[in-house]
C-alpha cells in the first residue's frame, strides 16, 4: 500500500472511530443529543476551529473520492496481466509473457528438424499457462515425434527454469522447408 492510502485509511479509520463512540454514547444516553449539538455548535461557530474543519473535510472528501474512484493498483494489475507474478518474503517476481515465448523458442531451435518458429503464450485467471508454436519444419522430420519430443522439452523446461506447470502445448505445424537439395532451381 502506498504512503497516502495508508494516511487515508488511519485517517478514515480514526473518524469513524469518534463517530461510532459518539455514536453509542448517545444511544446508551451517557450524553444527550442536546449536549452532542452544543458542542458541535460551539466548535463550528469558532472561527478557527471552523476553519480546521473545513480543511480537514475538504482533504476527507479529496481522498474518499481518490479511494473510491481511482484505483492505484489497476495499474499494477495491467503490469501483471502481460506475465505471472510470483510473491515470497523476499519480494515480487514477474516472469512476463516474453521471457516465457524466448525460453520456448531457444528450445524449439535446438531441435534439428525445426526450421522456424513463432509462439504464443496465454495466460488464465489461474495463471495456467499455454504455449502456441507455430512452427516451419524440415522436409526429412518426422512430425509427431518432433511434436511430443517438443512438448515434453517444452513443459520440463518451463517447470525447470519458472517452476510453472504448463497446462498444455499446442503445435502447428504451418509449412514444410524443403531440403536445399531438393530446391529447383529456375
Amino acid at each position: 500500500m502506498k504512503r497516502i492510502e495508508k494516511i487515508s485509511l488511519i485517517l478514515f479509520s480514526t473518524l469513524i472511530l469518534i463517530i461510532s463512540v459518539i455514536s453509542c454514547l448517545i444511544i446508551f444516553g451517557w450524553v444527550s443529543v442536546s449536549t452532542m449539538a452544543d458542542i458541535v455548535s460551539a466548535v463550528i461557530t469558532n472561527q478557527i476551529t471552523a476553519n480546521i474543519i473545513l480543511v480537514l473535510s475538504i482533504i476527507f472528501i479529496l481522498l474518499a473520492i481518490r479511494c473510491i474512484f481511482f484505483d492505484s493498483s489497476a495499474k499494477e494489475k495491467q503490469e501483471y496481466q502481460n506475465g505471472i507474478l510470483l510473491e515470497n518474503a523476499n519480494g515480487k517476481l514477474l516472469i512476463t509473457k516474453e521471457t516465457i515465448e524466448n525460453l520456448v523458442n531457444t528450445v524449439v531451435k535446438g531441435f534439428d528438424s525445426a526450421e522456424d518458429v513463432t509462439t504464443k503464450i496465454e495466460l488464465d485467471k489461474e495463471n495456467n499457462v499455454r504455449v502456441f508454436v507455430n512452427l516451419v519444419v524440415k522436409e526429412d522430420a518426422v512430425i509427431k515425434e518432433l511434436s511430443t519430443n517438443l512438448q515434453n522439452k517444452i513443459k520440463d523446461t518451463i517447470k525447470k527454469s519458472s517452476d510453472l506447470e504448463v497446462k498444455e502445448v499446442n503445435i502447428k505445424v504451418k509449412n514444410i522447408e524443403p531440403t536445399k537439395d531438393n530446391i529447383i532451381e529456375a
